[in-house]
């Protein structure tokens, strides 16, 4: 491999190249990705690349499209090629690809038959290292091989779990002699950050394309890449499955986890309020306070009460308690069961959701457990599983998968975002959905 030209000594470096943003159009309506493209061109994207999901739903005709009304724009092909190199660049640089993508698992005879149909055709090849073992490595092969611009990227399930990829663009951006790009799940501050760990190709889907306001995200992202610093100085991004979870409702989580059913029958006690928290779970029976009021003095700041009361008759909770959890800065209670002074629990502004209200409370005998899987409205809860209740009931996040359930729910919320900025714009959510076309044959 060459090594990198050096500035000599006393000289003034040239000015650093602005990277090129390349938005992913991972969309599978063609209209809509038309759309996409032009609003993002709007706010200083350089490259359009037809996403897998484009390409595997309208095939090479969503090239063709984007080539007819972008005539002068690089096209990117997210073929993902495995075999048959120079077949597939051949069929997307003649549908108008300008760069065309393969996987860097592929063997290396198909890279280089690729190569070869690249040259061709007037394309070039940008290899892919999303799941190489050894990205480094494979990066040297693939330029020697001929690549044109090689690609660290993190897939969307990966970045569901908090993968990033930051580190491995770093250490091959030092030894590449050719353009890197940087995909996977990147922002206005981690596109910066990818920015100054050398990548010359900045790859952005989700936060560009499934944004309500296509051009001002594009264009925070543009002028964050711009101001990069190349000082490899890396920042860590907050991850923070709590802070995500506050931004998004029941119904994104949801359907983050498979349309996920919420606790039967347990409501807000005032419209409106929200919870977020890891639980600390309360077996009791028929209204026995004991247990629960000792869980005051264990839950920890932020924490959310999960209580089991064993009726829907008697309560195990009141105003006195929701003063005490209150003081203690207690997230909030969830309970399978009634509470009682209502009025003055609203008017603290304590977070109760329940099954019932009733008057009558029990007695404290000190039956039950604390910390202990317990079923909540139908719903196993184990302590520090986090619980997130709003005005459409109350769902059970496993702790283990916290993170990325919180993720994939905020995707969930930019799409919706963008299907409801179209249909302000006039469409239908059908047209928006394109239902006709993939409803079951």
């Amino acid at each position: 491999m060459a090594p990198r030209k050096r500035t000599p000594k006393g000289a003034h470096p040239p000015p650093r190249e602005k990277p090129i943003l390349q938005v992913a159009l991972d969309v599978l309506e063609l209209p809509r990705a038309l759309q996409i493209a032009r609003e993002s061109i709007a706010g200083g994207v350089d490259w359009l690349e037809a996403g897998t999901p484009l390409l595997k739903s309208v095939g090479m005709d969503g090239l063709r499209a984007l080539k007819k009304e972008f005539p002068g724009r690089t096209l990117v092909a997210d073929m993902k090629v495995m075999d048959t190199g120079a077949l597939e660049v051949e069929m997307a640089a003649k549908s108008g690809a300008g760069v065309v993508t393969l996987l860097g698992a592929c063997d290396d005879s198909t890279l280089a038959d690729a190569v070869r149909a690249a040259r061709k055709y007037g394309a070039r090849v940008m290899v892919d290292l999303l799941n190489v073992p050894d990205p480094v490595a494979r990066a040297r092969q693939a330029e020697a091989l001929g690549a044109d611009c090689l690609c660290i990227h993190v897939g969307i399930d990966q970045q569901m779990v908090g993968m990033s990829p930051l580190e491995t663009l770093r250490r091959v951006a030092r030894e590449a002699s050719i353009p890197v790009a940087a995909a996977g799940g990147l922002d206005a501050d981690t596109a910066a950050e990818a920015a100054a760990h050398g990548a010359k190709i900045i790859i952005v889907g989700g936060h560009i394309a499934r944004s309500a306001h296509v051009t001002e995200s594009a264009r925070a992202i543009r002028r964050a890449i711009d101001k990069a610093k190349a000082d490899g100085q890396r920042r860590e991004p907050e991850v923070d499955a709590l802070h995500i979870l506050r931004q998004v409702s029941t119904p994104n989580i949801s359907d983050a986890m498979h349309r996920a059913p919420a606790m039967r029958d347990i409501r807000p006690l005032t419209p409106g309020q929200k919870v977020v928290g890891p639980a600390v779970t309360i077996q009791t029976f028929e209204g026995d306070w004991a247990k629960t009021v000792e869980a005051i003095d264990i839950a920890r700041p932020g924490d959310v009460l999960v209580i089991y009361n064993g009726s829907r008759y008697i309560t195990c909770w009141g105003e006195l308690a929701s003063h005490s959890a209150q003081n203690r800065r207690i997230a909030g209670l969830v309970i399978d069961g009634p509470v009682r002074d209502v009025d003055d629990i609203v008017k603290m502004g304590f977070p109760v959701f329940c099954s019932n209200i009733v008057p009558n409370a029990g007695e404290p005998k000190g039956f039950g457990e604390i910390n202990a899987e317990i079923t909540c409205g139908g719903l196993k809860v184990r302590p520090g599983d986090i619980i997130v209740g709003d005005d459409h009931g109350v769902l059970v996040v496993p702790k283990e998968r916290a993170l990325e359930i919180a993720r994939r729910a905020m995707e969930v919320k930019k799409n919706e975002d963008r299907v409801r900025e179209e249909i302000r714009r006039g469409a239908t959510l059908a047209q928006v959905a394109d239902l006709y076309k993939w409803e079951k044959k």
